[in-house]
């Protein structure tokens, strides 16, 4: 009885993974084949070269270098600090950091609007109880932001790269 489980248990697991072997990630660099002409950055020039160098990197690690799309780029960022808590002596309890992200994506050969789009992206965080920790959590939730705004303008210019 115990062989008959493990034979059909068994069957099941090939035939299951066998179902997986079409997989392709959504992030693949397959799908982007462009190289970056000319550049802007306005803002923050800062976060603006970290995603910038990001997208760089993306570009100059693709293969294919035949059918490259030239692309113009601007990236314009703004970073926004608020309180939103404060205790009951007046001393700032938590944070919010707010980047606004407005890219735009031109074919550097006709001129063509490939992107336009503004990326909001915002987190909280608390203080902590050395200044250093604080900075140093301040540091790491911008990174998220610029991950996730990084991950959300790979996505939209993916999109808008295999449509034309």
């Amino acid at each position: 009885m115990k062989k008959i489980v493990y034979v059909a248990f068994s069957a099941f697991l090939i035939i299951w993974m066998n179902n997986c072997a079409g997989y392709k990630p959504i992030f693949s660099s397959e799908n982007i084949n462009f190289e970056i002409s000319e550049y802007s950055i306005k803002g923050n020039k800062i976060l603006g070269k970290r995603i910038y160098y990001k997208l760089d990197n993306l570009s100059k690690s693709i293969k294919d270098k035949v059918n490259k799309r030239s692309i113009s780029l601007t990236i314009d960022v703004k970073k926004n600090k608020i309180a939103t808590v404060k205790d009951s002596t007046g001393k700032i309890s938590e944070y919010k950091i707010t980047l606004n992200t407005e890219v735009t994506v031109i074919d550097f050969l006709n001129n063509n609007k490939l992107l336009e789009n503004t990326f909001v992206t915002s987190t909280n965080y608390k203080v902590q109880s050395q200044y250093s920790d604080t900075i140093n959590l301040e540091n790491k939730s911008i990174d998220d932001l610029l991950n996730n705004t990084y991950r959300d303008l790979l996505l939209r210019l993916t999109q808008n790269l295999t449509k034309q």
